[in-house]
């Protein structure tokens, strides 16, 4: 079954200043790759709090790497295997390859920290809006005459 092209060309004709959206999700769209593979979760902590949780048994902390590329987060894992150190496996259901995941990030949003612990790398973070960006109120004052 051939997955049909995911098409924004619609919205291109009715929106505006929506462009950068548009285009993150045909990005999202063309870049996904179907090996689910870590498989993951996302959990809405809070309002402004994320947490990302990739199950990766069988890495160590040296063979992770977290990079943030403007609005982009990047997870990636090598294993270090040596021919020498591998044992000799009869049956291996427990994938420990190479992968490369990576998410886009709303605007204003950064990694403030991961951990990993039992297999499960979590990457918190957290939406920090500048003071310039937030809503202000602006007083009424009436004009005496």
């Amino acid at each position: 079954m051939n997955a049909r092209p995911f098409d924004l060309t619609p919205f291109h004709r009715g929106t505006i200043g929506f462009e950068n959206l548009i285009n993150v999700l045909t990005h999202q769209h063309a870049t996904s790759s179907n090996t689910g593979y870590p498989p993951y979760n996302i959990i809405s902590v809070d309002v402004n709090e994320y947490q990302i949780e990739l199950a990766v048994a069988g890495f160590s902390m040296m063979e992770l790497s977290i990079t943030q590329e403007r609005n982009e987060l990047i997870i990636e894992g090598t294993p270090n295997e040596h021919e020498d150190d591998l044992p000799l496996y009869l049956h291996k259901g427990i994938a420990n390859r190479s992968f490369r995941r990576s998410f886009t990030l709303a605007n204003h949003v950064e990694v403030r920290g991961a951990t990993l612990e039992l297999g499960i790398l979590r990457i918190n973070l957290e939406r920090k809006i500048p003071e310039e960006l937030l809503p202000k109120k602006i007083a009424i004052s009436s004009i005496k005459s």
